[in-house]
């Protein structure tokens, strides 16, 4: 049996932690099961990282990596419309094959704004700068006009919103979306 250096576990917790807190959120979820997944003691987790927060802040700044390097692999020698429609068709993609990536944004929007009444402002921050990270990588592909950014976006947590509910690929919700950012026929399960 070969051993897992400390960054090789780590990373295996990053991929637990994303799995586990897409599926319960920040507050509905322990670092018993994260350690679980992963197949380490609890205490072993805690030298790896210091704590929970420290554990779904990782995850969330991979998932946010993750995001953002689809994004610029799509728009990859592209500009404006066309860096849209590709951009667009990868997410698209990316989140049917890889759903956790979806829902642990919804997740992390929810303890954003649980931490943030609770005054834990640097939670926040840290989610808010990985937005910002993200906003980047749409804006110059999209010729650096802010409204087109926003527009995209905008149209990405509309996405977002519609797969999380279920809404299925023929419904007429999903009319007037970018039609390159339409779903159908990908959410067969």
């Amino acid at each position: 049996m070969v051993r897992m250096s400390a960054q090789e576990r780590r990373e295996s917790v990053i991929r637990a932690a994303t799995h586990e807190f897409a599926r319960g959120g920040y507050y509905g979820t322990s670092t018993e099961a994260i350690a679980r997944r992963v197949g380490v003691s609890q205490p072993y987790l805690f030298r790896l990282f210091p704590g929970k927060k420290a554990i779904f802040l990782a995850a969330v700044d991979r998932c946010t990596q993750d995001v953002i390097h689809i994004f610029e692999k799509a728009a990859e020698g592209l500009e404006a419309e066309e860096a849209l429609r590709s951009m667009a068709n990868a997410y698209s993609q990316v989140i049917v094959e890889r759903p956790e990536l979806l829902t642990l944004q919804l997740q992390t929007y929810v303890a954003v704004a649980a931490a943030e009444a609770d005054g834990d402002h640097d939670f926040g921050e840290t989610v808010r700068a990985g937005w910002m990270r993200l906003w980047g990588a749409v804006h110059l592909p999209l010729g650096a006009d802010a409204a087109d950014t926003m527009t995209f976006l905008a149209h990405g947590m509309l996405i977002n919103a519609l797969v999380a509910m279920g809404f299925p690929p023929e419904h007429r919700v999903w009319e007037g979306l970018y039609p390159s950012a339409h779903i159908t026929g990908r959410l067969e399960k």
